[in-house]
């Protein structure tokens, strides 16, 4: 006998799926990240000094960010006129196959100028797909989740950026032991092609996910918005900006730690990149753990306040933060880092659900889709390299002084869209987590 009623088993297949597939993109936008710090500028831009060759890096990096707002609209456009399910098979699809791509893909010293170039197609590959992923997740997950547990799905759609980080940063540990001419030539090749694997994993995963009720519901009426990048700036343009605004440090943070503090840690200050690494993977870890935790503390604080009290924290942490970096001192770094991570990510582990309750379902794919990315792209992918041109500029405090606006402008943004929510979006059961 069926013991686990249809729904839930629905529901469950939902939650995992997005959180898969979500990790396997973030996965595949890490792995890039964690490369443009420590191999692109050599082998792709060698014959540039080494600061305009990591310059160069970080801005092939932001090509990706650049691509994400006409990902969030192309496929915001299909998921909202076609259903959830579909569309997240191809983005699935169409990163896996750009980031295998890029690992086969020769230098400069074999094509030329033509290395280079591929690579910014190949990235702006990714941002495509990852334009339309993380809203398309955000839906499939809390879409299918009843009333007072769609933060527990959203929750679960946020791990996939730790996971990926994970994921990411032990595949660059494992290789990163290589000799520095094996690692350099071969080695770095290695975590692109196994997100071939990974996305295998994933299609198999997400081809059983049904579609969500609502949206089949608004199909079968014929109520679905015929052209929804029109639509949800006529119907919620405030919601769109004041999105945009909130998500800065979801997206912001992660940047921040994984590709300019890596690169100029293991540059500039020459710490070991192993060490880094190391302590990269131990923030992930405890940013996975830690974040459907900061959830269930949402139940009784409310998700709003959580969101506040976890910003303010992260704006606190700033200073002892920038202080542990320039001390040299790599066990001060580590704490501080593990440290710092518990703000940031309890407010991100409640941002997916925000977003989501802000637009209605008939627009909501393209919505949050375009909330998110359009911020990738002013902020997200402009993080590693303004922080690199403030760095050399104005020096360390210029850079801490610039997180801790980022940190700032996000609380408004929250503050902005909390006006515009639902009462029933702060129920202090709404963000309960459990294992999906």
């Amino acid at each position: 006998m069926d013991r686990v009623p249809a729904d839930a088993r629905a529901q469950r297949r939902a939650t995992v799926g997005a959180f898969v597939g979500t990790a396997i993109e973030w996965y595949d936008f890490y792995v890039f990240g964690t490369a443009a710090a420590l191999v692109f500028g050599k082998v792709f831009y060698p014959g540039a000094a080494p600061g305009a060759a990591l310059m160069a890096s970080f801005a092939t990096f932001w090509v990706g960010f650049l691509a994400r707002p006409v990902g969030g609209l192309v496929f915001g456009h299909f998921g909202d006129r076609f259903g959830r399910k579909k569309t997240l098979i191809v983005t699935l699809l169409l990163m896996g196959s750009a980031t295998a791509l890029i690992g086969v893909l020769p230098g400069y010293a074999a094509i030329g100028a033509a290395a280079p170039v591929l690579l910014i197609v190949l990235r702006a590959v990714q941002g495509l797909a990852v334009g339309g992923e993380w809203g398309g997740a955000v839906l499939l997950a809390t879409e299918h989740a009843p009333e007072g547990r769609k933060g527990r799905a959203g929750s679960w759609v946020q791990q996939g950026s730790p996971a990926g980080s994970i994921l990411a940063t032990v595949a660059f540990i494992a290789v990163g032991a290589l000799p520095t001419e094996a690692f350099l030539s071969w080695g770095w090749r290695i975590p692109f092609l196994f997100s071939a694997v990974l996305v295998i994993v994933g299609l198999a995963i997400r081809a059983k996910v049904e579609e969500p009720a609502g949206f089949a519901a608004l199909k079968a009426a014929h109520a679905v918005a015929k052209v929804p990048m029109v639509e949800v700036f006529r119907v919620a343009p405030l919601a769109v900006l004041l999105g945009i605004v909130a998500s800065i440090l979801g997206i912001s943070a992660a940047y921040f730690n994984n590709t300019f503090l890596l690169a100029w840690t293991t540059g500039e200050l020459g710490m070991d990149r192993q060490v880094i690494l190391d302590i990269l993977l131990a923030t992930a870890v405890l940013q996975f753990i830690w974040q459907p935790l900061a959830a269930r503390l949402a139940e009784k604080t409310g998700v709003l306040r959580l969101m506040f009290i976890a910003l303010a924290y992260a704006l606190v942490a700033v200073v002892p933060l920038f202080l542990a970096i320039l001390s040299g001192n790599t066990l001060f770094l580590a704490v501080m880092m593990c440290l710092n991570i518990l703000g940031g990510s309890a407010y991100y582990a409640l941002l997916a659900t925000m977003l989501a309750e802000a637009f209605p379902v008939n627009v909501r794919y393209t919505g949050v889709s375009v909330a998110y990315q359009f911020c990738a792209t002013l902020i997200g992918g402009s993080t590693p390299l303004l922080a690199q041109a403030i760095l050399v500029g104005q020096g360390p405090w210029g850079v801490a002084a610039f997180y801790a606006a980022l940190i700032i402008a996000t609380a408004a943004g929250v503050w902005g869209l909390s006006r515009r929510l639902p009462a029933s979006a702060d129920r202090a059961e709404a963000p309960a987590v459990a294992a999906p």
